[in-house]
Parts: structure tokens; sequence; C-alpha cells
């Protein structure tokens, strides 16, 4: 599948985004300024994605800090972590990568200058090959929800463009293509930077799977007429209560689905499972710059000059309207989501039959 980003020869290599679909660019990162930059610009995207991205760039600022000891090493590497930490405040992704580097560091505090260099490499890589695994563990968990012949609606890129691989939202579909189901996913454009249209859309021909795009306001209409079967969303932050914080246009899309008794499916990895918040209301949502609204990906102008916009990124779907929240675990019940914090706690008495 298409890799959005991977660590090569000393350096973090990851795929341009904002270019696809109309060109197959990669970018270079030397330093992690760079790869706080393509963060923060949407070259790589998606939260399981920017948080391996901002382990790889934590990773390579530790290759450039001279120092003798690990006091020293770790007031050089404060700079990078706040960088790559205040790129995007929505996906916890971000937030829990550099913890867990900061406590492995700190674990290791008595190794060598040069060896917590090699450890923070290492960790990288291991977020990024974790993160794999755990999306083809979210794919035949969800594949089990999808029938031969079935229709699916998915909002956003939760693709392999968005993760390590593989996907969150389409680990699903592609489980379900390679266990013979015949099945026709609907690609909704996700205004306003249309990661829909250009990167779901793009992913699934890639991948064989036949794919319809539609404009985000159509949904609700083929909702009514019953001609989608289930909608598979992924995720960007999800509370301890089960509300999910995803882009923009989830929750009005998750409200049909409760309307049309049509399933509404979250792909969440554990990794984005925040257990420190309560509910949704205290996520904090992003706004971008207001010309993604009055631009068509920056260039083409699509409304007056000086008209106000707001450009809201990601919206909080109370849990009431979820069907199930899809991990690595399982499926479970939102309301359930909160055990799974708990030591010892015994999924299978949990998890969706």
């Amino acid at each position: 599948m298409v890799k959005a980003i991977e660590w090569v020869k000393g350096n973090v290599v990851m795929l341009d985004q904002t270019k696809l679909p109309f060109q197959v660019t990669y970018i270079t990162c030397t330093d992690y300024l760079m790869v706080a930059e393509g963060i923060r610009r949407l070259r790589i995207r998606g939260a399981p994605a920017i948080g391996i991205a901002a382990a790889m760039g934590i990773a390579l600022a530790g290759q450039d800090i001279k120092a003798s000891n690990y006091s020293d090493f770790m007031t050089a590497m404060e700079p990078a972590f706040h960088e790559i930490l205040s790129t995007r405040p929505t996906a916890v992704n971000i937030f829990w990568a550099l913890q867990r580097l900061k406590k492995l560091l700190q674990s290791n505090r008595n190794e060598a200058v040069p060896r917590l260099k090699e450890i923070l490499i290492h960790e990288a890589q291991s977020i990024l090959d974790e993160d794999i695994a755990v999306n083809m563990a979210i794919g035949k968990w969800g594949s089990e929800f999808i029938k031969d012949g079935d229709t699916i609606l998915t909002h956003c890129n939760a693709g392999s463009l968005a993760t390590g691989g593989y996907g969150t939202a389409t680990a699903p579909i592609y489980v379900a293509r390679d266990q013979g189901k015949r099945i026709h996913v609907i690609a909704d454009e996700t205004r306003p930077v249309l990661q829909g249209s250009r990167l779901t859309a793009w992913e699934l021909i890639q991948e064989n799977i036949p794919v319809t795009l539609i404009t985000d306001n159509t949904a609700g209409s083929l909702l009514r007429r019953g001609e989608i079967d289930l909608v598979i969303v992924g995720t960007d932050r999800t509370a301890r209560n089960g509300d999910v914080a995803n882009k923009i246009g989830t929750y009005p899309l998750a409200v049909l689905c409760r309307e049309n008794k049509v399933p509404f499916y979250v792909a969440a990895p554990m990794s984005s499972i925040d257990f420190s918040i309560a509910s949704g209301g205290r996520i904090q949502i992003e706004e971008r710059s207001t010309e993604e609204v009055t631009k068509i990906l920056g260039i083409c102008p699509i409304a007056p000059d000086g008209v106000k916009a707001r450009n809201i990124a990601f919206d909080v779907t109370p849990r009431k309207y979820v069907t199930a929240i899809i991990t690595e675990k399982g499926a479970f019940r939102p309301a359930d989501i909160r055990k799974l914090s708990r030591r010892n706690i015994d999924v299978d008495s949990i998890r969706l039959k």
C-alpha cells in the first residue's frame, strides 16, 4: 500500500499529500522543523500518521544534539518537543507519541548520549510498525460488520495515507475485500481540504476497490434512499465516555445515520483514545486558516473578497450516535470504552459479539 512516511538513511521522508492526486511527490525532511511544518501544512495528516511523524521528528532532532549527558540532552531537546507538540491541537496521537518518547528516555537516563539517539530512532520505527499491526487488527474486527454486497460510506481520509499503513476506517474495507466480499465505497469530498475526493478516492482506486465520489451534502439523500448500508469513519481523539472528535462534518453524518437507522462505526486505535478527558466537550478543536474555505486548494477563489469565513477543522460526535467503536482489541459500545483503561479488564466480557 501507499506509504505516507518512512525513516530513510537518517532522514524522514513523507508523501506530500497536498499535491495528491495530481502529483506523487515525496519530501525529505532533514531536521525537525521540516517535519513540524509538514504536519502543520497538512503535507502529512491523519491522527496515527502525525503521531508517527512527531516521533520521527523528535528522533531527527536528537541526532543533531551535542551533549555529554542525559540532562543536557533533554534540555537541548525541549525546543523540538515544544515545536512539534504545537502543530495540531486536536489529534491526541502527537501528545501520546511524545510522552512515550520522553518516558523511554527517562527510563534510559543512565545511557550515553549516542545510545539515547539510537533509542529514539528505534522507538519511532517501532511506533510505525505497531501502527500497521494495529490497523490490521482493526480491519479484522471491523470486517465482521461488513456483509457481501454492502455499500459503505466514509468521511475524510482514514486510510493508509493517514496512518503507518492499511488505515483505520479503510482497514475493514480492505479485509472484507480480501475475504472475497463484494463491496462498494462511497467517499464524500470532505470540504474544505477535500481529503475524500483527493485522497480516499485516489487511495481506493490504487487498491482496485469500487468507489463513487459524492459531495458532502449528498450523503443524507443516499441514506434516506437506503443506498448506504453502513458508515465507517476514523477519529482524531476519543474521550473516555465514548464521544468522538473527527473531521468536521462527522457529527451531522452520524445524526443522519441515526435518523435513517444506518449503523455508524468509528475506527479508533487505542492510541487515539484520551482517557484523561471525561467527555468530548473538553477536546480542543482546531480552527484553521479561512483561506482554505474561500479558495479551493489555496489557488482558486470561490468567495468575494473581504467576506468573513470560519474554518472549524473538527467536530465532536456524542456517543449516543455511535453504533460501535472498533479498536485493535475489538469492537465496543461507546459507553464501555472507559473500561479499557482498567488494568486486568476482561476484554472479552465487554467486546461486541
